[in-house]
């Protein structure tokens, strides 16, 4: 009767802790992109990707993983190549950063399009929720590449339903004291500045995917 009782009270308790040993399990985000997500030239702790990771544990998403599947140089046909290995099985929600080289290299905006569409799409088949982060075409690519390129970001964003953030690059384009040498990437401090303007989106993405903050 004693190892009965015993039992018992071991899978009570064993149930009983269920609930919350499920809250701690690890939330995984992708951060899905090129160099920009990759952090290009940065340090340990300087990228995109540990930067949102601090901030979010910060503001209380203790259980938060942001994953980095940022490949410098990449495009959307790239990204479109390696979507199924390099968004796992256990990601909860995916940030959709794509399309800057597209942009730099003069690919059709229309095969842009297309890619980011497929790639949408096979997340939604999947059920993650999409973060989208938008790109602009830079001016020396002229008015017309801009008209064709410009819109992809938001007309897609509004056809998914997707949290959708306009411009990556919002605040650190073109600003010499928050980009590299090159005038196009981040350094540390821009991408301060990045994470600190994408925040509030990336924290709604986690409540859409269904995460929430720590003991909440």
């Amino acid at each position: 009767m004693f190892y009965k009782q015993a039992t018992a009270a071991i899978l009570l308790a064993t149930l009983l802790a269920a609930p919350a040993f499920a809250d701690d399990k690890p939330f995984t985000i992708v951060a899905f992109g090129d160099s920009l997500t990759a952090g290009y030239l940065l340090g340990p702790g300087e990228g995109f990707v540990p930067q949102l990771q601090k901030a979010l544990q910060a503001d209380g998403y203790k259980n938060v993983v942001v994953s980095d599947a940022g490949v410098s140089g990449d495009t959307t046909s790239g990204g479109l190549g390696r979507l199924d290995w390099g968004v796992g099985p256990d990601t909860k929600a995916v940030i959709l950063e794509l399309g800057a080289n597209d942009a730099l290299r003069g690919v059709d905006p229309k095969l842009t399009r297309a890619n980011l569409e497929e790639i949408l799409a096979r997340l939604q088949k999947r059920k993650i929720p999409v973060l989208l982060a938008g790109m602009l075409a830079p001016p020396n690519m002229g008015p017309d590449f801009g008209k064709a390129f410009n819109p992809i970001y938001p007309e897609l964003a509004a056809k998914y339903g997707l949290v959708f953030y306009p411009f990556f690059l919002d605040g650190v384009a073109a600003d010499e004291k928050l980009t590299l040498e090159d005038g196009m990437h981040p350094n540390a401090q821009g991408i301060a500045v990045m994470v600190k303007r994408i925040l509030p989106k990336v924290e709604t993405l986690i409540e859409k995917a269904g995460g929430a903050k720590s003991g909440n």
